[in-house]
């Protein structure tokens, strides 16, 4: 059960890219002293940098033509680079405290950007997935037989930006499956270090999770 929460914690991170945002600081406890402030936002890095960066989770082959999306002076969320291959990439959030890059397939940019559209307009991510999901089903978003993401999340520290290289971060493969399930693929849905399993079975988003190392 913890490396399953571990690995949707992963996902969760990815979600929060996307939608370009940050949380808001928690309440003070009643009767206790106020919460440590939070963590100044990083500094934006150019687009050359957010892009060198955002690719890495990609094999080698499928960097050079991949789109990119990332973060302006002002940290709007913006495409930086467009494509010419078959991936996109999110380049790391500078407002959040850890290094997190992440690439889909092409086939699931409808999927996604529903998401961002929703959380730009206050969408929790309860109604996000609703609202995907109905629209998937209905074929207003047309989702893939199956498509790659490929991610790496670990501490800000783990990426240097002047060698382009990263040191302790967490690779994560996903194979979106819309609507199978464990059955139909032979799969588990227990994860387990090393070894692929299921996740959201059956439903829009249901994929095949791999740690290499958990």
């Amino acid at each position: 059960m913890r490396r399953l929460l571990l690995s949707t914690a992963v996902l969760a991170v990815l979600a929060t890219r996307l939608a370009a945002q940050t949380a808001a600081p928690a309440a003070t406890p009643a009767g206790g002293a106020a919460p440590a402030a939070p963590a100044a936002p990083r500094p934006v890095p150019t687009a050359a940098q957010q892009i060198a960066a955002a690719v890495l989770p990609l094999p080698d082959s499928l960097r050079a033509g991949a789109r990119v999306w990332g973060y302006g002076p002002d940290g709007a969320f913006t495409e930086l680079r467009p494509g010419s291959g078959v991936m996109t990439c999110i380049a790391d959030d500078p407002k959040d405290q850890r290094f997190h890059v992440a690439c889909y397939h092409n086939s699931m940019e409808a999927f996604m950007a529903r998401g961002r559209e929703l959380r730009a307009h206050g969408a929790n991510q309860t109604t996000v997935d609703s609202v995907r999901e109905a629209e998937s089903r209905s074929g207003r978003i047309r989702m893939p037989a199956s498509a790659m993401l490929y991610s790496l999340n670990g501490p800000a520290t783990s990426y240097d930006a002047a060698t382009n290289q990263v040191h302790g971060a967490r690779p994560l493969f996903v194979v979106y499956v819309p609507f199978a399930t464990a059955e139909s693929l032979g799969l588990s849905a227990i994860a387990k270090p090393g070894v692929p399993w299921m996740m959201h079975a059956g439903m829009a988003n249901a994929h095949i999770m791999f740690v290499p190392e958990m």
